[in-house]
Order: structure tokens, then C-alpha cells, then sequence
């Protein structure tokens, strides 16, 4: 998934990096939104399942502390090799959704006459626009 997910990004940022115009801007700020929308619900079952088990892997270190055995440091010790990958995977999730957000704000703001901004940089908050080469 994480490789779809930055290939599409890579596809995306081409396009806004280009300088040409965009064409069909309303198609392409549908679909931009319903990426997102996807990748959204996929990083939200993937924070869930990484909560879970980074639990499931601190129960079985509880249990290991209070009842030392080699069984119970073997699945510790698997659980922690796993965690790892899934927290790996949902950063780049985050940051992936994060990148998509930067983009369809690149996009609104070059095809509104007004420039007009989704979140008010009175709160501290800026999107940074996408460098032109």
C-alpha cells in the first residue's frame, strides 16, 4: 500500500511541478478528494490496528516482567519485531495523507481567482506551496 500510495503522490507532484495549466480541474479535484477519503480510512484501520497490537506487545511485557520464561521473551521479543513494520507503515500513511493535503490545497489556490485559504494562517497553521522549478 505504501508503495501506491507514493507512486501516486510522485504522479500528482509531476503534474503541479510541471507549470503547465491543469486541465479538467474539477475531475482532477474530485478524484485528489477521493484519494484521500480512501487513504483517510486507511490510515485510520491502520492506527487501530497498530494501537492494538503496541497494547497487545505491552501486556505481554507486563506479563514477562512479573513472570520471566523463554516462551513469554520469545513472543515478546516477535511481538516488538512486528511492531515496528506496522509503525513504519502507518508513518507513511500519515505523511503520505499529510502530502495530499498540501497538494489539493496547491490546487485549489491555482484555480481560485481569490486567493483563498482552507485553514486561516491566524492560528498558526501554513501550507507550504509546492516549489516550481
Amino acid at each position: 500500500m505504501g508503495s501506491k500510495l507514493k507512486s501516486y503522490i510522485r504522479a500528482l507532484r509531476e503534474m503541479l511541478e510541471s507549470g503547465e495549466p491543469l486541465e479538467n480541474v474539477p475531475e482532477i479535484k474530485r478524484e485528489l478528494l477521493s484519494e484521500i477519503q480512501f487513504w483517510q480510512h486507511e490510515r485510520f484501520v491502520h492506527l487501530i490496528v497498530m494501537f492494538l497490537f503496541a497494547i497487545l506487545t505491552m501486556a505481554v511485557f507486563m506479563v514477562f516482567i512479573f513472570a520471566p520464561t523463554i516462551p513469554m521473551a520469545i513472543l515478546f521479543v516477535s511481538l516488538l519485531v512486528l511492531l515496528v513494520p506496522y509503525i513504519k507503515h502507518y508513518f507513511v500513511l500519515e505523511n503520505g495523507v499529510q502530502s495530499l493535503y498540501v497538494m489539493y490545497e496547491e490546487i485549489v489556490r491555482r484555480t481560485t481567482v481569490a486567493d483563498v485559504r482552507c485553514i486561516p494562517e491566524e492560528y498558526g497553521i501554513r501550507i507550504p506551496q509546492i516549489k516550481k522549478n
